[in-house]
Parts: C-alpha cells; sequence; structure tokens
C-alpha cells in the first residue's frame, strides 16, 4: 500500500480566528495587523483577498485597493493557543504529525487508515471537528507524499478537500505551473522560465546535467520534484533533527540611531535569545547580529565566534554590541536581530569562582519569575524607559510569530 500523507492548512488563518471570535467582522475585508504604527499586513480575510489585497502590504497599500479595509491588531497569544489545540487534535489520529508552520502541519495516517477507513474518512472528521469547536475551515490534501499533499492543499481553497492518488500524479503536473510546488521560489522560477520550463510536467522531461550545470547538485531534485517525487518521511516534533540555532528579532516602533538606543534593544533581544537557550539547555559559541536600516531595503549582518559556549544573557549582548560596533551605520536603524549557533548542550556544572556562581544563581531566579508571570514580568533596569506621564515602561519593538513556530520545544516562542 502506498503511503498516505495529509497536509491540513488554515484558510486565512488569523483573519478567520478574529472572524470566528467577532460576528461582527464575518463576511467582511479584515486585514490582521500589528501593534506597531508601521506594521504591515499579516494576513487578509478572502473577503478582502478579492480586492487584491494581500500580506506583506502595508497599511496604505492595502487601503489603496480596499477603501472599505477593516483593520485588526492581531492577538499572536490566541492564534497559538488555538493552533496548539488544532495539533493535539490532528494528534489523536496519527503520531506521526509534523507541524509545518503555525496554520499548517503534515500527517502520514498509513496505519491509521486501518482503524478510520479511507484517509478522506480522517479528513472529514477533521474539518466537522475544527468547524464545530473554531467555526474555523481548513483546506486538506492527501496524496502519497509530502510534496504532492501540500500541493493537493492549494488546489482547493478555502475549505477544500483534494485526494491525488499514485496514477493521477502525472496528469496533475502535467499543468501544473511550477511556482505551484513548494520549494520552488521566485528566482529559482525566474531562471527555470529561462530555460523554457514553465511547468511541472516540462522539469520532470528536461535533461537532468542542464539543471546540475544551473543550479548544482539541486538539480537532481528539481527534477524529482517535476515527476513527483518525495521519499522525506513525516518527523513528529520529538525526533526531529537539532534546532541549530535561537534567535530573535524586532522591527522598532520608530527609526533609531542613536547608539544607547540600539543598545537597549539589543540587550532585550540577548535576553530573548538566552531565556530560550537556557530554557532549553543548550549553548551557542557563535553570536549573530542582523540589522535592517530606515530605507528597508539596506542591511548588514556579522558574526563572532567565541572562545566558549555561552546562553547567558549579557555574555551574548556584549558580543552582539561588539558586532553593531564594528560596522558604520548609514541610515537610521529599523530592524535588529541577535541569533546564536554552533550550539551544544550546555553543561549543569556550578562555575568555579564565586562571582561566575552568583550571577547563575541570579539568573535562574529570574528565569523562575519570568516562566512564572511572564516574559520580563522581571528584567535589567536599563530596559525600562520614563514615558511623558513618569511612568516606567518596558521597551517594546513588534512581535512577530516566527515561520520556524512549533507548538512545542525550542521552536515555540512565548508571544504577546
Amino acid at each position: 500500500m502506498h503511503r498516505q500523507i495529509l497536509h491540513l492548512d488554515l484558510n486565512s488563518y488569523f483573519a478567520s480566528v478574529e472572524q470566528a471570535l467577532n460576528p461582527a467582522l464575518r463576511g467582511k475585508p479584515i486585514a490582521v495587523i500589528g501593534a506597531s504604527h508601521r506594521t504591515v499586513i499579516t494576513t487578509a480575510s478572502y473577503e478582502a483577498r478579492a480586492f487584491g489585497v494581500k500580506t506583506g502590504m502595508s497599511v496604505y497599500e492595502g487601503r489603496r485597493y480596499c477603501p472599505d479595509l477593516i483593520l485588526v491588531v492581531g492577538n499572536n497569544r490566541r492564534y497559538t493557543h488555538t493552533s496548539s489545540e488544532i495539533m493535539k487534535m490532528m494528534g489523536e489520529y496519527s503520531d506521526l504529525l509534523e507541524p509545518f508552520s503555525i496554520d499548517e502541519a503534515f500527517m502520514d495516517v498509513t496505519g491509521s487508515c486501518k482503524l478510520y477507513g479511507l484517509a478522506e474518512n480522517i479528513a472529514m472528521r477533521l474539518k466537522a471537528r475544527i468547524k464545530h469547536r473554531f467555526n474555523l475551515t481548513c483546506s486538506i490534501g492527501i496524496a502519497p507524499n509530502k510534496l504532492l499533499a501540500k500541493l493537493a492543499s492549494d488546489l482547493k481553497k478555502p475549505d477544500g478537500l483534494v485526494v491525488v492518488h499514485p496514477d493521477e500524479v502525472s496528469t496533475l503536473l502535467e499543468r501544473t505551473p511550477v511556482s505551484d510546488m513548494c520549494g520552488i521560489g521566485k528566482k529559482t522560477e525566474r531562471q527555470l522560465k529561462l530555460l523554457g520550463i514553465n511547468t511541472c510536467g516540462e522539469l520532470g522531461r528536461f535533461p537532468v546535467d542542464v539543471l546540475r550545470k544551473k543550479f548544482g547538485i539541486i538539480g537532481d531534485r528539481l527534477i524529482q520534484m517535476g515527476l513527483g517525487i518525495d521519499d522525506s518521511p513525516v518527523v513528529p516534533m520529538a525526533e526531529s533533527d537539532p534546532v541549530k540555532s535561537v534567535g530573535h528579532s524586532s522591527t522598532l516602533d520608530r527609526d533609531i540611531e542613536d547608539r544607547k538606543d540600539v543598545l537597549k534593544y539589543l540587550l532585550k533581544l540577548s535576553e530573548m535569545v538566552g531565556r530560550r537557550a537556557r530554557r532549553y539547555r543548550v549553548a551557542g559559541k557563535t553570536v549573530h547580529f542582523y540589522v535592517r536600516y530606515a530605507d528597508f531595503f539596506s542591511s548588514f549582518g556579522k558574526q563572532m565566534t567565541l572562545s566558549g559556549y555561552v546562553n547567558q544573557s549579557d555574555e551574548i549582548y556584549r558580543a552582539a554590541v561588539q558586532l553593531y560596533d564594528s560596522a558604520v551605520h548609514p541610515q537610521p536603524v529599523r530592524m535588529l536581530g541577535v541569533r546564536l549557533t554552533n550550539l551544544q548542550h550546555s553543561s549543569e556544572q556550578l562555575p568555579l569562582f564565586q562571582e561566575d556562581r552568583k550571577k547563575l544563581f541570579l539568573t535562574n531566579a529570574m528565569d523562575e519569575v519570568n516562566d512564572r508571570f511572564g516574559e520580563f514580568a522581571v528584567t535589567f533596569g536599563s530596559l525600562m524607559e520614563k514615558g511623558e506621564d513618569c511612568q516606567e515602561r518596558r521597551l517594546e519593538g513588534s512581535t512577530v510569530i516566527s515561520p520556524a513556530w512549533r507548538p512545542e520545544g525550542i521552536r515555540k516562542v512565548d508571544v504577546k
């Protein structure tokens, strides 16, 4: 029996959650945005998409396409909680469940079909339960592998269910544009079109030697994609490959150029990276720094490999500051990012020197308080600013859910 791989994609997820909770928004063009005044559209409802509103547009652009567009500030905690609950629901049908993003997941239901019959039965049960409990719709694709299941779920939106049988693969790919295949981005699509390749069928028949010369070892993978071949397994989170980095980035509420203001944000990001690293008992040897400037297009990135492994926030911060100071910054700063790589599991052995032990105990105490009462319940004094009303407030930047977000493990990022 061939594999039965199911891909579930929640339709217009953030916008649909808002419409499900607020009946006044149903059937209307809405766009979910961030809390910052310089936000972009993170998701548009299908009613808004009909006017041409797309993810990534500025609010100005969105309203130019749709003057009646309703803006809704997103609730990230609500989205992550709902996603986690839906993943739990999917896990009732198979333990071979692989979250792909906050609103997508793969599931191998080959073995589950012995209990539930056809894979379509599982899909229909999931669609009905998600609709009943959350009032959300999803599109589901079922195919012999992950590549084709992802393609199938995109064929009928919203609220679709598409099954691709093995004997239908070649016919489907013959008419499928290469841009519809997951893993082929715009740059690769343009290069393929220059070779006269527009559909997956054409890609599968193209001479592999030419693709190897053009794309290197990726050429072989492109041929397989054109033929609909994908042997990759559905990997549950507990068995997934070790995470290779821990990072955070933040688009600032306003462009800044004063060094002391930049350093405050770097400290906040370093604390967020350190917190996650310590929580999952990893330490890293390489610190990465990234900055995007006010014109949005200009950027700078650099990394530093340290002499030892670190996960203390102040050590990550010092490296990030050195990286920032190593360059001349031609414009005010719009976005900052800090990342820790070259990871290994950290030792729980107490430091040799008393000062280092005191710092470790203090850090552990701060982590325990923040685990109980929320991120930055206890924080560094320099991350507090005086507002116009002389009340202290925490330094804020935008909080965006990473595409790598997972409902558990080191990739789970606490959001507001």
